[in-house]
């Protein structure tokens, strides 16, 4: 029978809960090899950071919940669900919440679904994990919220591509992340390499580039950047401070680029938040493609997802070698 309140955290730290977000008893709480997440990545993902018992940026992952649902076609309460969410936060207190919502296994074989409730319908999986989530100094948006940024750290483009995907696919934080996992795992493997020689600044994040070959976003991040010389306004006003933390004329001064998620890509959650709170600024966030020929052209670069906030660059390894700095 499921429950209308959270139970305590199993040590798995995995739960099972229905479409309406009740806790399933854990006897029934099974995953079966036929599961459309695991045959077919037939479903989506999200990630919250949970600080003092409230889930950071709520609003945005509920946003998440319902676009993702209604672009596979998924039903799920999104409002009950998200009360659960916050009932096992407030457990937590400190720490990450993972939802997985796949599909339900449907009665015909193969890829498809029936066109109804059967095949909308959804199995949903949380995982509670205590742990230290960024608190780094906070720098505040303009429209009064503020995030963590994180030390400066170096950055390399990476050789893995991401898919290409049609709409209503891109931008989804879906299952199907083979292309990221590729890609994070050269990123490790140039890391482990760096670390054996000792002679440079860890690197923080990769940059990828999409098969159509427009550098799009991080191994587990947005992009942001500046140009030297603005392709939309010749009067621009470029930023000249340094990001280090507690800059408050870090996102404000001069004018951000970040490139689009319409074919491939994870419309991240730090990623709107960032555009939403420059909206109604002097610079509001300029969607654009970040191409080669760009990068030598850089003057600034930041990644950020929900978890880590705001991450500088000092700089940028480009494939051919060059080093473009930030500072």
């Amino acid at each position: 029978m499921p429950h209308s309140i959270a139970n305590v955290i199993p040590p798995s730290g995995w739960i099972c809960l229905d479409s309406s977000g009740n806790t399933i008893e854990p006897s029934n709480a099974t995953i079966s090899l036929d599961n459309r997440g695991l045959a077919y990545g037939d479903g989506f993902f999200t990630t919250m950071g949970v600080i003092d018992g409230q889930i950071l940026w709520l609003d945005y992952h509920h946003q998440r919940l319902v676009s993702h649902s209604k672009a596979l076609h998924i039903e799920l309460d999104s409002h009950s669900l998200l009360a659960t969410l916050q009932t096992y936060a407030k457990q937590l207190q400190q720490g990450m919440l993972k939802l997985i919502v796949t599909r339900s296994t449907q009665d015909i074989r193969g890829y498809g679904y029936m066109p109804s409730a059967s095949g909308s319908a959804c199995d949903i999986w949380l995982k509670s994990s205590a742990m230290t989530v960024a608190t780094a100094e906070p720098l505040c948006l303009p429209d009064g919220r503020s995030i963590p940024i994180q030390p400066s750290s170096a950055a390399i483009c990476l050789s893995s591509q991401l898919s290409c995907l049609p709409l209503p696919l891109a931008g989804l934080k879906s299952l199907n992340r083979l292309d990221n996992v590729l890609a994070s795992g050269e990123l490790q493997g140039i890391k482990a390499q760096i670390s054996k020689s000792n002679t440079e600044q860890s690197i923080g994040e990769g940059l990828l580039r999409d098969m159509s070959g427009q550098w799009v976003e991080g191994t587990m991040s947005n992009v942001f950047y500046q140009l030297s010389e603005s392709p939309y306004a010749a009067s621009e006003k470029l930023s000249t401070l340094p990001p280090h933390r507690g800059n408050a004329n870090y996102l404000i001064t001069g004018q951000w680029y970040t490139p689009s998620m319409t074919q491939s890509g994870v419309a991240g959650v730090m990623r709107q938040v960032i555009i939403d709170a420059l909206s109604s600024t002097e610079y509001p966030i300029v969607i654009r493609p970040l191409q080669d020929e760009d990068l030598p052209q850089l003057t600034q670069v930041f990644f950020c997802n929900a978890l880590r906030g705001i991450m500088p660059m000092s700089r940028l390894t480009l494939l051919s070698g060059m080093v473009v700095g930030f500072e």
